[in-house]
């Protein structure tokens, strides 16, 4: 018989991490734990990773939904937790460990036995020009090969000269540029500053325009200089024939998938098929994650036989992440198997 049982947590930033929705100093998540009673030290822990303002589960009732899963964690179905994807991707991550002893392998691979890596890309967080300046060169002095900013909160024009400044000394071919705009654009301007940005050897540009504008999105992706990435447009979107119907509509050059505000793993591989089926590419993120949902993530991405940076660079964000394997080393992340999880700060 199994059993269950949760907690909150809050992760504190080492910096503030500024978006085009405002700065984050702290974020909000809550652990689960799945045992059987016959062998109560032998646990499953997942993450639900709720995030605040961007998850589609972020409504009244959250917690009462998370406690009811418990008291029913033998009898629930998969498919009531269609629209709680933060919850769906804790338990699917829990009881994947589980049933793997409880030792945090969420999805056995060579990765977690140390023996592959997987390329990440560096974040660059918003911030003023100078501050972003000298992330930009910490980053690339890292080894870094592909470098991701946040714009649209700071002034465009002060943007198009950080890229410029990191085009005049590396081309395309050396470090691969992608900026995540979240929604920032208005759709009349999103043309004009698609074109100006097309200037820097961009890879590709996430949410230039408000999620939920699908014919603008789609005019903004059949005639864009830059590939567009659709990312917060596929949050809320759990239904296969409105999966099908987005993709058709906007046709996007990449989704990229955050699990826990997807539909979990599940919810995920679905979105995988249907993006090969019609030829858009797609790459992995983490959700701001602490180190137990970013390494389930990582352990699922490492199945996925990935060719392209993801964005998986988030664990070293907190002053109270979780102690783990996980391990950033230049541009790669990896799993050491000689570390330990120390999970004694989590209080159940």
């Amino acid at each position: 018989m199994l059993q269950a049982t949760y907690s909150k947590y809050l992760l504190k930033f080492k910096q503030p991490a500024g978006t085009s929705r405002g700065i984050l100093t702290e974020k909000e998540t809550w652990f689960i734990k799945i045992w059987d009673s016959e062998q109560p030290e032998i646990y499953g822990l997942g993450e639900c990773a709720l995030f605040r303002g961007l998850s589609a589960d972020d409504v009244p009732g959250y917690e009462e939904k998370l406690k009811e899963i418990c008291q029913h964690i033998n009898t629930f179905s998969p498919q009531e937790l269609q629209t709680w994807s933060s919850i769906r991707f804790g338990i699917e991550t829990a009881l994947a460990d589980l049933s793997n002893k409880g030792k945090r392998i969420i999805y056995p691979s060579p990765f977690p036995e140390g023996t592959t890596t997987i390329e990440i890309n560096g974040l660059i967080w918003m911030g003023d020009k100078e501050t972003m300046r000298q992330r930009i060169i910490e980053k690339l002095e890292a080894g870094f090969h592909c470098i991701k900013l946040k714009i649209g909160a700071i002034d465009f024009q002060a943007e198009l000269d950080l890229l410029h400044a990191i085009r005049s000394s590396f081309s395309k071919e050396t470090i691969e540029l992608r900026v995540d705009a979240n929604g920032a654009f208005h759709p009349d301007e999103a043309p004009r500053k698609l074109e100006q940005l097309s200037r820097y050897g961009l890879h590709s540009i996430e949410q230039p325009i408000r999620q939920g504008q699908w014919e603008k999105m789609s005019k903004l992706c059949r005639n864009t200089p830059v590939p567009i990435a659709l990312d917060e447009e596929l949050i809320g979107i759990n239904d296969t024939r409105e999966k099908i119907d987005m993709l058709e509509t906007i046709h996007p050059q990449y989704i990229i998938l955050k699990p826990a505000l997807v539909g979990g793993f599940l919810g995920s591989e679905e979105w995988i098929r249907l993006a090969d089926k019609h030829q858009i590419g797609w790459w992995i993120t983490s959700a701001l994650e602490s180190n137990v949902g970013l390494n389930a993530i990582a352990q699922w991405t490492a199945l996925l036989n990935v060719q392209i940076p993801q964005g998986l660079g988030t664990g070293q964000l907190y002053t109270n992440n979780i102690p783990s394997p996980l391990e950033q080393s230049g541009s790669v992340l990896c799993y050491n198997p000689g570390k330990n999880w120390d999970l004694t700060s989590l209080k159940f």
